[in-house]
């Protein structure tokens, strides 16, 4: 079974490769995550390069059913934090996780001398 990481298990890790102590890793760690938060409940986005992205979504007002009893029940509008990974980050995953794992071609666009948009295959 694979560890689970925790916030703890970050500071640790950052403080032992800067050389900062845990208290003031642990302070850092949580103002970074406190800012994130915080936009997000703002209504911004949060983009981080090579990392991803932090948005919210508003989910609609809707009815629900309750399976047990057969109840309708109102479900209220809400905003739903959501997290869309990187590029790079999706590849370092699947390529440490994956053995045979190759980076995908990725489309790219391409101007012609004719100065028409297209898309090619980079091999």
């Amino acid at each position: 079974m694979e560890k689970n990481i925790t916030k703890a298990d970050i500071v640790d890790v950052i403080a032992k490769s800067t050389g900062i102590t845990k208290v003031d890793t642990k302070a850092v760690v949580d103002g970074v995550f406190t800012t994130i938060i915080d936009a997000i409940a703002k209504g911004h986005k949060v983009e981080l390069r090579g990392f991803g992205v932090f948005n919210s979504k508003k989910r609609k007002a809707k009815m629900a059913r309750n399976p047990k009893t057969g109840e309708l029940l109102p479900i209220p509008e809400k905003f739903a934090p959501l997290f869309k990974v990187s590029a790079e980050f999706a590849k370092k995953v699947n390529a440490a996780r994956i053995p045979e794992y190759q980076n995908p071609t990725t489309k790219q666009e391409k101007i012609d001398s004719n100065g028409h948009i297209g898309s090619y295959t980079d091999d």
